[in-house]
């Protein structure tokens, strides 16, 4: 039965193309009605931190009702709040106060909606029957596809029909995504094995099932230093994205260079994705994690602190974004292995909060980099940091435990 987990990526790229358009689309809405980059910074705090927060506290609420009502109801809870941002500003209704409630809002479904999504693919893998790298692999193609052309659609759609109206198609996407899910995952409550969508009679307490996930995390080294490196490197690479980079363009390049930069790294991501998909399932975990992340990682940091030719800087970036493709595949079948379908909604939770946690600093350390020490000092520190944080694993033999795959009822087994 394939048509749920075909249904569930062709939802998620729905969806996910329509937060990229938004990523580019409300930013630029914010500087064309206000003026004011403070504010723009600000309407992006409002909206990642409760991101966050919906992401650590809606773990408990995902496997208490389950994860595809979750996911179905945070994508309608968010046609109606995108919906309202120009709704209200056509009604010349949009303060900036309410703005900020709005993102807010915003944020805080699409951290557990997010969440709960990653949290079906046992159901879907199962159904299926296809190996976790397979499913893995195929959302981390679609992921970045969908970041690469969303970037490039929300360029064309701001363009051609103004920031306001690309946040309308935005609310749409998440309309039609919710409508794709309902309908091809329908068949997914029928399969009893993932999750606790039945209500027992003695629930847990909330809160103690929020204590629940955290405890399991904190036992699993592996999982524990994984959603660590995670949060890490999402800090660098933010704050390379989003100001080492750009500076660097202003500096010796074009923001259409930039942009091509960027679109060659994901796309080629893309591509990498895709193969880990069809034979990911069958290669060795450890070294590929390594060999991958020491080619995608600093690299990339030391062509363009050192000034190489431009051709050399695309063939770092297609070649470092190919490799990155086959990461997320087995990050993400790690935690699937390794969490037991009970607690699986609160641990992935908190892992992806780990994730997102120190994004909204990205910047910060970017700035605060390059106004201190310079661009070339930035970049080198960044990449040096990086490629401590990543082959830490091969330091650590911990780590080694990720070869092995684990049946399905091992993982029921680690809560007894």
């Amino acid at each position: 039965m394939k048509l749920p987990l075909y249904g569930w990526l062709t939802a998620e790229t729905i969806s996910l193309l329509g937060t990229r358009v938004s990523m580019l689309a409300i930013p630029w809405f914010v500087l064309e009605t206000t003026g004011s980059p403070a504010k723009t910074g600000l309407v992006t705090l409002f909206e990642l931190t409760p991101l966050v927060l919906g992401k650590v506290f809606g773990g408990p609420v995902i496997d208490r009702i389950g994860p595809r009502r979750v996911a179905i109801s945070c994508d309608v809870g968010s046609t109606v709040v995108v919906g309202l941002i120009p709704l209200l500003y056509a009604a010349d209704l949009l303060h900036f106060p309410i703005l900020l409630l709005l993102v807010a809002l915003a944020g805080s479904l699409r951290g557990p909606g997010d969440s709960a999504k990653a949290s079906m693919i046992p159901q879907l893998v199962e159904a299926a029957g296809v190996p976790t790298e397979r499913a893995t692999g195929l959302h981390s193609f679609v992921e970045r596809t969908a970041s690469m052309l969303g970037a490039a659609a929300a360029g064309l759609l701001i363009g051609l029909v103004g920031a306001t109206n690309a946040i309308v198609i935005d609310a749409a996407s998440f309309a039609v995504g919710a409508l794709v899910l309902a309908a091809t995952t329908a068949r997914l409550n029928r399969v009893p094995a993932t999750g606790t969508n039945e209500p027992t009679e003695d629930p847990v307490p909330y809160r103690d099932q929020l204590a629940e996930g955290w405890h399991f995390l904190r036992r699993d080294r592996v999982l524990l230093g994984m959603a660590v490196m995670v949060a890490l490197t999402n800090l660098i690479d933010l704050a390379y994205s989003s100001v080492l980079m750009p500076v660097w363009a202003q500096q010796h390049a074009s923001p259409e260079m930039l942009g091509l930069l960027f679109a060659t790294f994901t796309g080629f991501a893309a591509v990498g994705s895709a193969i880990a998909a069809t034979i990911g399932d069958r290669m060795r975990r450890y070294p590929t994690y390594l060999i991958c992340f020491l080619v995608t990682g600093i690299p990339r940091f030391l062509v363009i602190a050192f000034g190489a030719p431009l051709w050399v800087v695309f063939v770092v970036f297609a070649i470092g974004g190919t490799t990155s493709g086959f990461i997320n595949p087995i990050l993400g079948a790690l935690q699937f292995e390794r969490i037991p379908a009970p607690v699986l909604g609160r641990v992935m939770s908190l892992i992806s909060a780990f994730a997102w946690g120190l994004m909204p600093l990205g910047g910060l350390l970017g700035g605060t980099l390059v106004s201190g020490f310079g661009l070339t000092t930035a970049l080198v520190a960044c990449g040096i940091a990086y490629f401590v944080i990543t082959m830490f694993p091969a330091v650590d033999p911990t780590w080694k435990q990720i070869e092995r795959r684990p049946e399905a009822h091992a993982r029921e087994e680690a809560l007894r």
